[in-house]
């Protein structure tokens, strides 16, 4: 059961939320900043005016989060704390003295294909259609758990090559995604509304998404590793068009789509018996999934 919230931090939460839909931010960097500041409210032991940096660096030394996560988080917290400081909630920002953290080197961990197939099959025996939708969007697709959490049938489109998914990515920047025709087949017989429906909005919150994703699979796999296994396979189908892969996986900034690129062991290989002069392996034929 989660702690309850006190209610001058709630108080300060809804007005700072308030504050960021007046700013015209996204619906999911809304939704996220409540969830990481009510995290933070519930587990720290004083009020917004009264926290200092040794209460706020007690609260991040204690959390287990990955390093971009860490980076995300620290960000949220220099943008609150400059806002409550601005607006009169407390007399200094503590997060100021977060240390800065090193983007993580990119170290991309695609879901390896025999795994994926195992996990679609234990949805399929299970009966957990939902599941099966959802692993093909991220691992298919590329999607993002919140891109998956918000589709809707109205963002389905149509071309003389067949169907595609309009995409609602991180700060309302859109995205048009081919669809295979089984993933559209699949889609358009949900029905009219939201994919996955829930409470939040009338669908699912991407954190529920990320639930169902991470627990259909077995062992340490996530739904964004499914997505490093998208862009990989599109590197690998393109020859190596990054710039494919990081349209498809709605990347502005192209470096950002190294984090999520393994190169195949088969092009590895290929480069080391070049490099040493020896006949380049011929890799086995690549096996195409029934549409």
């Amino acid at each position: 059961m989660a702690m309850p919230l006190n209610p001058t931090w709630q108080q300060v939460i809804d007005d700072y939320v308030l504050h960021l839909v007046a700013a015209d931010r996204s619906p999911n960097t809304v939704r996220a900043r409540r969830e990481q500041l009510t995290h933070l409210a519930r587990r720290i032991e004083v009020l917004p005016d009264a926290v200092r940096a040794s209460h706020l660096l007690r609260y991040v030394g204690a959390q287990s989060w990955s390093t971009e996560t860490r980076r995300s988080r620290y960000a949220g917290f220099r943008e609150f704390f400059k806002w409550a400081k601005r607006s009169g909630y407390t007399m200094v920002n503590p997060a100021k003295q977060l240390p800065r953290v090193k983007a993580a080197a990119p170290n991309p961990d695609p879901v390896p294909a025999p795994v994926y197939e195992a996990a679609q099959r234990r949805a399929r025996v299970r009966g957990d259609h939902r599941a099966e939708v959802m692993m093909r969007l991220a691992y298919d697709h590329g999607l993002r758990r919140g891109e998956i959490a918000v589709a809707h049938s109205n963002d389905l489109r149509q071309d003389l090559l067949g169907w595609s998914l309009l995409v609602h990515g991180k700060g309302r920047k859109t995205r048009i995604v081919p669809l295979t025709p089984r993933m559209a087949l699949e889609l358009r017989a949900l029905g009219e509304g939201f994919f996955f429906p829930g409470k939040i909005d009338g669908h699912l919150s991407p954190r529920r998404v990320g639930e169902i994703l991470r627990d259909s699979i077995d062992g340490h796999w996530t739904g964004h590793k499914l997505r490093h296994s998208f862009g990989t396979n599109i590197h690998e189908s393109t020859d190596g068009d990054v710039m494919t892969a990081g349209r498809l996986l709605g990347h502005v900034n192209l470096s950002a789509s190294q984090h999520y690129i393994r190169p195949a062991d088969a092009r590895l290989r290929a480069a080391v018996y070049a490099a040493a002069g020896y006949d380049i392996p011929t890799p086995p034929e690549r096996r195409l999934r029934a549409i």
